[in-house]
């Protein structure tokens, strides 16, 4: 019998609270009151359409469970847990940079890292083929002693380090296609040779100055740490080409033992904190690499945890197309039905600067990797 994919969910995760705001920033002075980029809309909305559209009827649901206070001190210091705790329990506040913490928001985080835990265990076990959890608040930010652009604890980080420690794992392999730097998963293995950490990105996004080419990594961890920025405009033909040059043979040498990814919808035309433009479609296509290598190393084992992505209204149809991907199903939903918003724009045509850009990164990594390089 054919396994499933899984999907692990919680109505609390979109009971986290990060207020009024407008796209980033709290209300006051010159910034009139409005939505918050990261509100629940933007995760609530992609299960509405798991279930307007049948197709989560084509999915094993996992009821996550709640991380463990040792288990997120695996990449998390004490002084900062007791803080988003403090912070939890009384009136809320900012944990760091635009990190926000509701009321209640420390048990939410706590089982959002779960999920994450939960989905390690899924798949370790072979109980489902690969696992999506829409997991909220999201996490790669998130540094171990701070919390940073909207992410409380790191939940794909804290995942890596409680898969090797229960099972023994020695090759983990992380891809980030958040539009946004995953700098808190960056340092969490840095100096760290068991964990190849891949970020795909907006240049000059953020964090400023961070996921630059020639931050490799140090110690026994240089080499396994990729950054791959990308410039403003790239499409799903340039992350394409990312992957069939530089990650995918990266992929071949390391060989993972299990992938994970951070998933951030936000290099859509449509969202509001990033100038990407890949469609739902191209969402589908770079999920099916990811799948391919798990398939290819690690007998399936993915897990696929949401990120970042505030275009509430495009959001759910990219991550529909990356569930089916990974699923290897098809629902209902046939056409993007913002296609004809989309038709216009360059998504499928590699330009010759993001070419160039792509090349020259996977050129400063060939000396460590033996990439092909013309």
């Amino acid at each position: 019998m054919t396994l499933k994919t899984g999907f692990i969910c919680d109505e609390s995760y979109f009971w986290h609270d990060t207020g009024n705001g407008a796209l980033c920033l709290r209300p006051g002075g010159w910034v009139e009151s409005d939505v918050h980029s990261e509100n629940p809309a933007t995760k609530r909305r992609v299960k509405n359409l798991l279930e307007r559209s049948g197709f989560i009827k084509e999915l094993k649901p996992i009821e996550p469970r709640t991380a463990t206070r040792e288990e997120i001190e695996l990449n998390h210091v004490s002084s900062y847990i007791d803080k988003v705790k403090e912070l939890s329990d009384t009136t809320g506040g900012d944990a760091g940079d635009i990190a926000i913490v509701g009321t209640g928001s420390y048990e939410i985080a706590c089982l959002s890292a779960g999920g994450a835990l939960t989905g390690v265990d899924a798949v370790m076990n072979g109980d489902v083929q690969n696992v999506y959890a829409l997991t909220r608040p999201p996490g790669h930010h998130a540094e171990m002693e701070i919390g940073m652009g909207f992410c409380l604890f790191n939940n794909v980080a804290i995942a890596a380090k409680y898969a090797r420690k229960k099972y023994g794992l020695k090759r983990i392999m992380i891809v980030d296609w958040d539009v946004h730097h995953g700098n808190g998963t960056e340092n969490a293995f840095y100096d760290d040779p068991e964990v190849l950490f891949v970020s795909l990105h907006q240049e000059f996004n953020f964090p400023p100055d961070r996921g630059l080419t020639q931050h490799t990594g140090e110690g026994d961890g240089r080499g396994y740490n990729i950054n791959i920025p990308l410039p403003a405009g790239t499409g799903n033909a340039g992350y394409l080409y990312a992957f069939e040059k530089i990650i995918e043979p990266i992929a071949e040498q390391f060989k993972p033992e299990l992938v994970l990814v951070s998933a951030g919808q936000d290099p859509s035309p449509f969202d509001p904190l990033a100038q990407m433009m890949v469609t739902a479609e191209g969402f589908g296509k770079i999920a099916a690499i990811a799948k391919n290598i798990a398939e290819r190393h690690c007998g399936g084992r993915l897990v696929v945890c949401h990120e970042g992505g505030y275009s509430s209204a495009y959001v759910p149809f990219c991550t529909l197309r990356v569930i089916e991907s990974i699923s290897g199903l098809k629902s209902k939903v046939e056409e993007d039905p913002y296609q004809m918003v989309i038709d216009g724009l360059p998504s499928d045509v590699l330009a010759k600067h993001q070419k160039e850009a792509i090349d020259q990164i996977a050129k400063h990594h060939s000396e460590f990797w033996g990439l092909m390089v013309k």
